[in-house]
C-alpha cells in the first residue's frame, strides 16, 4: 500500500508542477488569442483592400469600354473627314460656276453624308471671325497683321473647319489670326 500511496504523491506532485505550466498556457492562449484577432484584423483589412481594388478595377475597366465604344469609329471619321471637305469645296465650286441642278443634286449628297457622320457623334466646331483664338479648339496656321486694332489676336478667317467627336476634338479648326 505504501508503494500505491508514494505513486498517488508523486502524481499530485505532477500534477502540481503540470498546474503552474497549465497557467503558463492558458496565458499563453489568451496571447494567441490576440495575436489571433490581430491576425483576423489583418486579413479583414487585406480582404477590405483587395475588395476596393476590385471595384476600381471594374470601374475603370467599364470606363475605358465605354471610352472605345464611343471612339473605335474615331478611325473612320478622322478618314472621312476629307470626304466631307471635298463636298464643301465641290458645293462651293457648283455654286459658283455649275448649273441648279448639279447643286442641288451635290448638296443634297453632302446633307445627307453630313447628316449620317451627325448622328454618329461628330459635331462641327463653330468658328467664325472675329472669335477669341482658343489653343483648345483652334489650330493657328498663320498670323497677319490685324485690319483693326479689335481683331488683334483674335480669328480673321477660318481655313479648314474642325470637329469634335463626342467630347473630344478629333480635329483643330485651322485658322488665320491677327498678330497683336
Amino acid at each position: 500500500m505504501s508503494e500505491n500511496n508514494d505513486i498517488q504523491n508523486e502524481e499530485l506532485n505532477k500534477n502540481e508542477e503540470i498546474q503552474p505550466e497549465e497557467a503558463v498556457e492558458k496565458t499563453e492562449n489568451l496571447a494567441e488569442e490576440k495575436s489571433i484577432e490581430e491576425i483576423l484584423a489583418e486579413e479583414k483589412d487585406k480582404y477590405i483592400r483587395l475588395y476596393a481594388e476590385f471595384e476600381n478595377f471594374k470601374r475603370r475597366t467599364i470606363k475605358e469600354k465605354q471610352d472605345f465604344f464611343l471612339y473605335a469609329n474615331q478611325d473612320i471619321m478622322t478618314s472621312l473627314l476629307g470626304v466631307l471637305d471635298d463636298f464643301q469645296r465641290a458645293l462651293k465650286d457648283i455654286s459658283q460656276n455649275g448649273n441648279e441642278a448639279d447643286l442641288k443634286g451635290v448638296e443634297l449628297i453632302y446633307q445627307k453624308f453630313k447628316s449620317k457622320l451627325v448622328e454618329k457623334g461628330l459635331k462641327p466646331i463653330e468658328v467664325k471671325a472675329g472669335d477669341d483664338f482658343n489653343v483648345d479648339f483652334h489650330e493657328a496656321i498663320t498670323q497677319i497683321p490685324a485690319p483693326s486694332d479689335e481683331l488683334k489676336g483674335k480669328i480673321i478667317d477660318v481655313i479648314e473647319e474642325g470637329y469634335i467627336l463626342h467630347d473630344k476634338v478629333i480635329r483643330f479648326a485651322k485658322v488665320v489670326t491677327g498678330q497683336v
